[in-house]
């Protein structure tokens, strides 16, 4: 047998058949998921519903204090945002398990840590604007979460787009309701300053 090196292909001519055969180079495998994936996913939705619970405990729309402070006409109504956090939690729980699966050693460390502060800053929303009271910190929290989630995205996109493109809406959202913390806290600095005496 005759081998011929012609770069990446090698052609090998057999004298019994007379006949070239072509070997083409391996192909790239794709990584699979490690072992275990059931106790990933179930560490990532533990803390996911964690955050939703710990969160949900200092929300009170009904309050005396949220209900003076003046809106915007855009602001959805209260019970619109449950029915949003909802599978925007279970998008979350479903992206991080789904990318820690893939990602190799010395990503997952880190892309653990950056979803474990994500969820931390999540729930510290609610605890800065209604457990404080104060529109202000709600903003300070939201701009921090929103830097979070850019950060989250882009650890996730290296290693596995599906999860990436499942976190967008969240990311979406949260930029949604900076927005609005934003108008509020703004609408009620002119009013606290309209009623200080000149």
């Amino acid at each position: 047998m005759r081998r011929f090196h012609l770069g990446a292909w090698d052609v090998c001519r057999c004298r019994r058949h007379g006949k070239g055969q072509a070997m083409k180079p391996a192909k790239k495998l794709k990584r699979r998921p490690t072992a275990g994936g059931w106790r990933t996913y179930a560490a990532t939705t533990t803390a996911v519903t964690a955050t939703a619970a710990i969160g949900s405990k200092a929300v009170n729309a009904n309050s005396v204090w949220y209900r003076s402070l003046s809106k915007p006409p855009w602001q959805p109504p209260s019970w619109t945002f449950g029915l949003v956090w909802t599978p925007l939690y279970a998008s979350i729980a479903w992206a991080g398990g789904h990318a820690l699966l893939r990602a190799r050693e010395r990503h997952r460390r880190a892309l653990a840590t950056s979803l474990g502060l994500n969820l931390l800053l999540n729930a510290a929303w609610n605890q800065l604007f209604f457990g404080r009271r104060s529109t202000k910190a709600g903003l300070a929290g939201t701009v921090l979460l929103d830097i979070s989630n850019a950060d989250l995205i882009r650890r996730t996109a290296g290693i596995d787009a599906a999860a990436a493109g499942a976190l967008v809406p969240y990311a979406a959202w949260c930029a949604f309701a900076t927005a609005l913390n934003a108008d509020i806290a703004r609408r009620n600095r002119q009013a606290t300053a309209a009623k200080q005496p000149g």
